[in-house]
């Protein structure tokens, strides 16, 4: 087996060394699994644990105080499943499992994914706000009311599009806002998406997960969950994204990459065609990992995307 992991795209980590070896750890117990689909839930699991990623346990609380998991899965045979907007659920990555292999969908949302998540034994009911995130939600004076009142107050705070993994790395509208004195992706954390593909020889599986955007709009959805967005298989290989999320599902970031890999490029070339076009396109920060029976590539625009690469052949 081998298996490609990242841990997100955005601003530079705080702590890169223990970030790698929670990322090396999940690439490592990646390739013990039977199969490729076991193989990238099992590296996004051990990431989803670990509050210092964007999903799961530390994920991103959304405009009313909750924070929602999504995740999407797919192999090479076109087997897809996909969850979003799930409060209380720390692996999503299984959640979307169930959709898979347990109904005639490839996605299901809110509460139902919940019911339908802990129906097949997947664990809800998870408190996934650390110390760290409640304490910064209280401080940003939380909005109530409804819908407009929120908008109002995440515009306020984070702009529309430009704080999403901190723009394109520094020369679009994050670094406006920077000069402006609004806030950069430093400022408005969470980019760190995580996601997984994996390869036995035979066939590939890929998986992303994900606890969204700070102060998102409440029941936001990104690019996580969306087939061909957050992620992507064919026969040819498999890719997972991360970054500016809504910019991401607009240029279907992942079937761009996997086309790639149709046409014959090799996993690192269509990496970069795909992340470079999505640049030219949107003007916005983004990281992607592709893998092809011959090895792994990876790709990004922002200050930072850690990975890691472990096979057993």
């Amino acid at each position: 087996m081998r298996v490609i992991v990242h841990g997100g795209a955005g601003g530079s980590p705080d702590e890169p060394e223990p970030r790698q070896a929670v990322l090396d750890e999940a690439a490592a117990t990646g390739t013990e699994a039977a199969s490729p689909l076991d193989a990238v839930e099992a590296a996004v699991r051990v990431l989803e644990t670990n509050p210092r990623f964007n999903a799961g346990v530390g994920g991103a609380v959304q405009s009313d105080g909750v924070v929602r998991t999504d995740a999407g899965l797919m192999t090479s045979d076109r087997a897809v499943g996909a969850v979003c907007s799930m409060p209380g659920v720390e692996h999503a990555v299984s959640a979307a499992r169930v959709v898979l292999e347990e109904t005639p969908h490839v996605f299901v949302s809110g509460e139902h994914a919940v019911d339908l998540a802990a129906e097949f034994g997947v664990e809800t009911g998870v408190d996934l706000l650390t110390a760290e995130k409640r304490e910064r939600f209280a401080e940003e004076n939380p909005p109530g009311g409804g819908p407009r009142e929120h908008l109002d107050w995440l515009h306020e705070r984070f702009g529309s599009e430009s704080d999403q993994a901190g723009g394109s790395g520094g020369d679009g509208a994050g670094a406006a806002d920077r000069a402006s004195g609004g806030r950069d992706e430093r400022e408005a954390p969470d980019h760190d998406t995580v996601g997984a593909v994996a390869f036995n020889g035979e066939t590939f599986a890929a998986a992303t997960s994900t606890g969204g955007r700070s102060f998102a709009l409440a029941g936001r959805v990104g690019d996580v969950p969306q087939v061909g967005s957050g992620f992507f298989c064919s026969p040819a290989g498999g890719a997972s994204a991360t970054g500016a999320g809504e910019d991401i599902a607009r240029v279907t970031l992942s079937r761009r990459a996997v086309r790639y890999l149709e046409d014959g490029l090799s996993a690192q070339r269509a990496a970069d065609r795909a992340l470079a076009e999505f640049g030219e396109m949107t003007g916005s920060g983004a990281g992607i990992i592709v893998a092809d029976d011959a090895g792994a590539g990876s790709a990004f625009n922002t200050d930072g995307m850690q990975t890691s690469v472990a096979a057993d052949f």
